[in-house]
């Protein structure tokens, strides 16, 4: 069977567009006096409070149907070890259903196989975030910037992981900066300009730890 790419997923775009909302239900929500919201798709939205904690582990959650549909593709995936695309979709599904552990296995099987696919290290950091592991994730961010240099969920997302639960303020700046020198007209889901996120930031930051880091 050939290899798939997720760009042969045509589910699989719109599923990633929505993993930044996700990562950032739980991660910024307020500095230096500005409120950003934060919106998922489909769902109403969920108010956020300031300095949110890291996401803790959640229950997963599986119905009859998507039980049948993982163990399914995991029939699939064992009979056919070498199609990423089979692996990337079992990924997806373990993250849909929260088993944190058995996506970033999937995921990870994946990017064996189709190692430049930005797509998927992005799902793979938001999976690493989740499990409680920054700075894994902030690897796997990495991995897709190198991969891409225009992706610009996983800048984002970087940036989300530096500011929220490392601590590096500086950091994301130079990050969200990076962003913006690949997309001056970025935006964050809320509709708020990432440069203009950028100034508000390093506007309350002291004169010390103004020099962003790269």
């Amino acid at each position: 069977m050939a290899t798939k790419t997720n760009n042969d997923n045509p589910g699989y775009i719109k599923k990633e567009t929505t993993l930044l909302i996700a990562l950032l239900t739980l991660a910024i929500g307020f500095f230096g006096g500005v409120m950003f919201g934060v919106y998922r798709s489909g769902p109403a939205p969920v108010a956020q409070g300031p300095a949110m904690p890291p996401q803790p582990a959640q229950t997963s959650q599986i119905d009859s149907e998507t039980g049948s549909r993982i163990a399914t593709l995991e029939k699939e995936a064992a009979a056919n070890p070498t199609d990423a695309g089979l692996w990337t979709q079992l990924g997806n599904l373990f993250f849909d259903t929260n088993q944190f552990e058995k996506a970033i296995e999937a995921y990870n099987k994946a990017l064996e196989l189709d190692p430049k696919n930005a797509n998927v290290w992005t799902d793979l950091g938001v999976m690493y975030r989740r499990s409680g592991n920054p700075k894994k994730a902030i690897e796997a961010f990495d991995a897709a910037i190198a991969a891409d240099p225009k992706h610009e969920v996983s800048r984002f997302n970087k940036g989300v992981v530096q500011l929220h639960d490392l601590k590096d303020t500086a950091g994301a700046i130079g990050t969200w900066e990076g962003l913006v020198a690949v997309n001056p007209l970025a935006m964050s889901p809320t509709g708020t300009s990432v440069d203009q996120m950028v100034q508000q930031m390093k506007s309350q930051m002291s004169p010390s730890a103004e020099k962003p880091r790269q």
